[in-house]
């Protein structure tokens, strides 16, 4: 064979059945030769495997078929046992056409839902194991005992409180529906209700504040008249069903607060609903349990005793009182220009705040395992390391052309960056590391900033280890015994004795002013000293400036530290959303996330659901495997199946980071140790996705070679083919859980023209039709975070009962309140290329907005030319449907003027979640937000530290200036038009 076309990955690639010659191996010894299909299924090729051994010698001496596994190399080189007898060969995807039947060896569930959730998360259960990391099995046991103790508390549960977790309902904010109810409390609604196995419907009349139980008492009245039934039915035996979704309407809420009901409500539709009894809940619900309890008895019987704990001396960290340093040994896998000397710079970080100068390392010539074998002294006692502490390292290159500098002072131009890594100086169980470690790097990213350190980035190891630069380091034994951090007892014992402090009036008004800048980025000296003077005033009149008086604490001496987190013990909890900002890495104590996860535990799911990207981002802040957050979502997601979906979603979308491969792993594994009942419908998303994904780069493809027309019609045939119907019909949907998408509609599938090909896939369901688009090859997740916060908006405006996009009394009016709506978040955002391709209207006249590639005020330039001149898009069309045509109507325009200004001040005063859950998003590394300072674009627009009057003034000024140069936003849509059509 010629190089690159071992294995059989171009057979599983090919579309339809194909005939697969295959070998088999059998435990007798007997070895067997016969064709297969791509599309059979393991268990099939069993039967065959049988039926052809009949015929063999020692036939006889083998046992029954369930007793053996089939065996074989995939095309990750691994040898895999196919548990799942389920899957087609097309799905296994063989390196070499051979299976081995072997003996089963242990528990066969355990090894089968081990393999499904190592398909699933896209990484095998065999490289934690290889890890040989005790931090790493410690959390896999731990958080699967946490996960699988959940999952049974949630199958105990009765079946009405199990639906809270399975079915969640799905509301409206309370001030929008008050606001509703007073606008329509007169009118009824009218429902269509049908009973779970009955065709027959009923149409009852409900009033809009009426509750879910009177609707059901409603409905058995109905039923009991019209079929004559002598059985007194209770109406909390059942629960009200959405046709055609998993999604239910329950609870002590009134029938216009749930999503659905209200949209039909304000849609003019009529909502239809099935009665199901509990019966078949409770049926369902114990589906989901009895695998789950088969686990848990395989799992309770091969547990192992836990192993005795070892005593040993040890000496606290404060007893030290010498200077921290480390030994820098050697580097290997270096490359670089040989005209080039290596430098490795070393710096203590807590957070964002660097400890005591960085270290310089001698330089030594380039060559692929330079060797400096140096001692390297921070300039800060050990005694005085916080628990936090992260040794920063970076290698670069410096240009010997440029060696003789005039000044001591380091000419960053001179220095190329090669490397960085970073690596905690406490290991998970609080000890003071020890010993020579092995730091593979990650390839450093020249930028504008010139720092060479990245306290921000990852402390794992680069796992690819072959293909990029390591350095050896020893952390001494400083003494014979181990070094811990104290012990929180040991922490407040200090941070008992703070002194009490008198403060003058002048400090007290100097203090309010700096609690009251919201805008505050540095601290001048003597604001440092006097916020940490007056720190007990802080926690008593300002509960919310915490974040200011954690970056002013002296995290480089131990005392000051004990008395913070002595304060912290004592400190009220503050509002959820105020917390959400002690999770980005400058706050990077465990007592201080602690708290934070303390306060955050106040969040409704809906609240939390709302945060879930963010709170997703900032695990990447977190420096060991086991901490809160990590065990918050679990508890959350595993109490939410909706939490859930989207917390597995968030993190398998970004398992091929290698950054984040590890923890995201483990978590998604434990996920799914908790929630085995959900493995199935997550597994057929991935094979749906996985097949949207081969659909559009046939479709990318295809476009390149032929017309429009003819690459559809080879995309509805490719979509007809059985494999394909199977994979992408009746898939719980990745956008909505509660959405099964039923039958796939091929003729009525298609692809859009922009440059990624994007599927518009259109499925049937019962009830209704629905559409996805399906676009694979951009990094969505800025437009993610973008619509996120336009949701976010929306239901701050209704929260002040300022509705927006729903009410839909005619066309016009929708188009009115819609289009005020994304003036004012399109303003606040700064969001970019906005033309006529990416602002659409429906046919009930509400505007929105899709494709987000461009915000905080990046905006797009042709030939170094702005092309976008205007705040916001406002154009004349827009303002002559907003006057219903007429040019004397300013008592319209005046009232779509107030709708923005009324937006406008509702976000200003909610100005600092907005910065909040823009900031922990740097974690993401979108490339417009991976900075403090791109976040100064919304900090400006949302006029943060600004008042309200102040505010409102320069938005105004923004509102003219868009309706004034609105001709330029004509020209700007003339010329993208012409460069389509002229592609």
């Amino acid at each position: 064979m010629p190089p690159g076309v071992y294995g059989m990955q171009d057979v599983w690639e090919r579309e339809g059945w194909q005939q697969v010659n295959m070998e088999f191996l059998l435990p007798t010894g007997i070895y067997l030769n016969f064709t297969v299909t791509s599309s059979d299924t393991i268990s099939t090729i069993k039967k065959m495997v049988w039926k052809n051994a009949r015929n063999e010698p020692l036939f006889s001496a083998l046992s029954d078929p369930d007793a053996y596994v089939f065996t074989c190399i995939n095309m990750t080189a691994e040898r895999e046992e196919l548990e799942d007898e389920q899957r087609r060969m097309c799905d296994v995807r063989l390196f070499l056409p051979i299976l081995r039947l072997v003996a089963r060896e242990g528990d066969r569930v355990e090894k089968l839902i081990t393999t499904q959730i190592s398909l699933l998360i896209g990484k095998g259960h065999h490289e934690f194991d290889s890890q040989k990391n005790h931090e790493v099995n410690e959390f896999r046991t731990k958080m699967r005992t946490f996960c699988e103790e959940r999952a049974q508390v949630r199958q105990m549960l009765p079946w009405d409180q199990w639906m809270e977790y399975n079915f969640p309902c799905d509301l409206e904010p309370c001030s929008v529906v008050a606001q509703s109810g007073k606008s329509c409390s007169d009118k009824k609604i009218f429902v269509n209700v049908k009973f779970e196995g009955s065709e027959e419907t009923f149409v009852l009349q409900q009033g809009p504040q009426d509750l879910p139980m009177f609707l059901k008492q409603n409905a058995l009245r109905k039923k009991s008249t019209v079929f004559r039934s002598a059985k007194q039915e209770k109406p909390e035996d059942y629960a009200l069903q959405i046709n055609g979704r998993w999604e239910f309407i329950y609870g002590k809420y009134p029938l216009c607060q749930f999503k659905y009901i209200f949209t039909c409500l304000h849609g003019g539709i009529t909502p239809h609903l099935t009665m199901v009894h509990h019966s078949v809940i409770i049926k369902y619900q114990e589906e989901q349990g009895g695998l789950s309890n088969q686990v848990s008895r395989s799992r309770a019987q091969s547990k192992p005793p836990p192993l005795p704990l070892k005593r040993q001396n040890t000496s606290s960290l404060w007893s030290i009182h010498e200077p921290f340093y480390i030994y820098l040994l050697q580097g290997s896998r270096v490359n670089a220009d040989e005209g080039m000397k290596l430098v490795v710079q070393a710096g203590l970080f807590h957070g964002s705040e660097l400890l005591c100068k960085v270290v310089t390392s001698n330089e030594v010539s380039v060559c692929s395992e330079p060797v400096w074998d140096q001692k390297l002294v921070f300039d800060i006692s050990a005694s005085d390391l916080p628990r936090m502490s992260r040794l920063c390292i970076a290698l670069y290159g410096v240009i010997e052309k440029t060696k003789k500098r005039p000044t001591k002072k380091k000419n960053k131009s001179s220095d190329c960056p090669l490397a960085w890594v970073n690596t905690m100086v406490f290991d998970y169980k609080d000890q003071l590391k020890t010993g020579e470690f092995s730091l593979s790097t990650w390839p450093s990213v020249p930028d504008d900033k010139g720092d060479l350190l990245n306290p921000m980035g990852t402390v794992e190891k680069n796992p690819n280890i072959d293909s990029t630069a390591g350095l050896l380091i020893r952390f001494p034994n400083i003494r014979p015994h181990p070094l811990y951090y104290p012990p929180i007892e040991k922490l407040n014992e200090l941070g008992l004795n703070g002194e009490k402090t008198v403060a003058t009036k002048e400090e007290h008004l100097k203090l309010r002013e700096i609690v009251d800048n919201k805008n505050y980025t540095e601290f001048f000296e003597d604001e440092k000293e006097l916020l940490w003077k007056l720190r007990e005033v802080v926690r008593q009149r300002y509960p919310e400036s915490l974040p200011k008086l954690l970056l002013i604490t002296k995290w480089n001496k131990h005392e000051d530290v004990a008395q913070m987190v002595g304060l912290l013990r004592k400190w009220p909890e503050l509002p959820a959303i105020h917390a959400l900002e002690l999770l980005d890495y400058s706050f990077p104590d465990p007592h201080a996330r602690s708290f934070t996860i303390r306060c955050l535990r106040k969040l409704r799911d809906d609240e939390l659901f709302q945060y879930l990207l963010q709170l997703v981002q900032v695990l990447k802040y977190e420096s060991y495997l086991d901490c809160d957050l990590t065990c918050f979502l679990l508890e959350r997601a595993l109490a939410n199946k909706k939490i859930g979906h989207f917390l597995f979603w968030h993190l398998r979308s970004e398992m091929h980071v290698s950054s984040v491969s590890l923890r995201f792993g483990l978590i998604l594994e434990a996920f799914c140790r908790g929630s085995i009942f959900h493995l199935k419908n997550l597994m057929k998303q991935n094979e749906a996705l996985n097949k949207m994904k081969a659909l559009n780069d046939f479709v990318k493809s295809g476009s390149q070679k032929a017309t429009r027309i003819q690459t559809t019609e080879d995309m509805k045939v490719c979509i007809k083919q059985d494999t394909y119907m199977e994979a992408l019909s009746d898939v719980v949907s990745p956008l909505n859980p509660s959405i099964v998408l039923c039958e796939l509609c091929a003729d009525k599938c298609k692809f859009m023209d922009s440059k990624m090909k994007p599927l518009w896939l259109m499925y049937k369901n019962k009830y209704d039709t629905l559409g996805i688009i399906f676009k694979n090859g951009d990094d969505l997740r800025q437009d993610m975070l973008t619509l996120q916060m336009i949701q976010l908006m929306d239901v701050l405006w209704k929260t002040e009962g300022l509705d927006l996009r729903d009410k839909l009394d005619q066309a016009i009016e929708e188009f009115t309140l819609s289009c005020a709506g994304y003036c004012v978040a399109t303003y606040v955002l700064g969001i970019g290329d906005r033309h006529s391709d990416n602002i659409m209207i429906r046919e009930t006249g509400q505007l929105f907005h899709i494709d987000f590639g461009h915000f905080l005020g990046n905006f797009k330039s042709k030939f170094g030319i702005n092309r976008e001149r205007v705040p916001f898009i406002l154009t004349y069309d827009f303002v002559h449907v907003i006057q219903e045509g007429r040019t004397n109507n300013s008592e319209k325009f005046e009232r779509f003027r107030e709708c923005c200004e009324q937006a406008y001040k509702i976000l200003c005063r909610n100005g600092t979640l907005f910065v909040n859950l823009f900031a922990l998003m740097k974690a993401a590394g979108l490339p417009e937000l991976s900075s403090s300072k791109d976040i100064q674009y919304l900090m400006d627009s949302l006029a943060l530290g600004k008042s309200e009057e102040e505010a409102l003034k320069n938005f105004k000024v923004k509102f003219n200036e868009a309706l004034r140069e609105s001709w330029k936003t004509k020209v700007n849509w003339m010329m993208h038009t012409f460069a389509k059509d002229n592609r």
